[in-house]
C-alpha cells in the first residue's frame, strides 16, 4: 500500500482477481421493532425465598448472599496481610476454574488443586467460583460451597473475594501456609 492509503496497481489487479466469483449482498432494510419490555426473570421465587427465609429464623452468616465477597482468615493471621490478599499484592501462582462444575466434581477438582500447587509450594492462588447467576433464586451455590470447604482446610489461612479485575465476587484469593 501506499503512503497515501491508495492501492499500488499490483494490489488493485489482486484484489479485483480474488473478487472474481464473489458478488454483493442484497441490500435490505434493517426492521426495527419495538424494544421488549424488561422482565424480573427470579422476581416471585425471590420474594417466596424472602418469606421462607423470615420464617425461619435469622440466616447461616457463613452463607454469602448473591453479589456478597467472601471473606475469612483464620485466628492469627494479621490484619496486613489479609488487606494485601484483598488488594491483590499477593503473586498468584495457579488458578482453578469451577465454572460450570456439579459439587461434588467441584470438590474433587479443588482438593487435586490444593494438594497439587502445595507440592508446588505455592503461597496464593486464585479459585473461579462464578457469580451463580444460573442458579436461580437459590444464590451462588459453588460460592456457597467454596466458602465452607475452604474454611475446612488445614492448608487454607486466609482467602477472600478477588478484585474485580480478578473476578470479583466471583473469584477468590486463596492464601496458604508455607508448611
Amino acid at each position: 500500500m501506499t503512503s497515501n492509503n491508495k492501492l499500488s496497481d499490483e494490489e488493485s489487479r489482486v484484489f479485483r482477481k480474488a473478487m472474481t466469483d464473489t458478488r454483493p449482498l442484497p441490500s435490505k432494510p434493517l426492521r426495527r421493532g419495538p424494544k421488549p419490555k424488561p422482565r424480573a426473570r427470579f422476581a416471585r421465587a425471590a420474594e417466596v425465598e424472602v418469606l421462607e427465609a423470615s420464617l425461619t429464623g435469622l440466616p447461616d452468616p457463613d452463607e454469602p448472599l448473591l453479589g456478597e465477597g467472601l471473606y475469612y482468615a483464620k485466628p492469627g493471621v494479621q490484619h496486613a496481610v489479609l488487606r494485601k490478599l484483598r488488594r491483590g499484592h499477593f503473586s498468584v501462582g495457579a488458578e482453578l476454574d469451577l465454572h460450570g462444575l456439579r459439587s461434588e466434581d467441584a470438590r474433587l477438582a479443588l482438593t487435586g488443586f490444593l494438594k497439587t500447587v502445595r507440592g508446588q509450594r505455592m503461597r496464593c492462588v486464585r479459585i473461579i467460583h462464578g457469580k451463580g447467576y444460573r442458579s436461580g433464586p437459590r444464590g451462588p451455590i459453588l460460592k456457597q460451597k467454596l466458602n465452607g470447604w475452604l474454611r475446612q482446610r488445614d492448608e487454607v489461612i486466609a482467602f477472600c473475594s478477588a478484585r474485580p479485575v480478578d473476578g470479583g465476587t466471583g473469584a477468590v484469593y486463596v492464601l496458604l501456609n508455607s508448611r
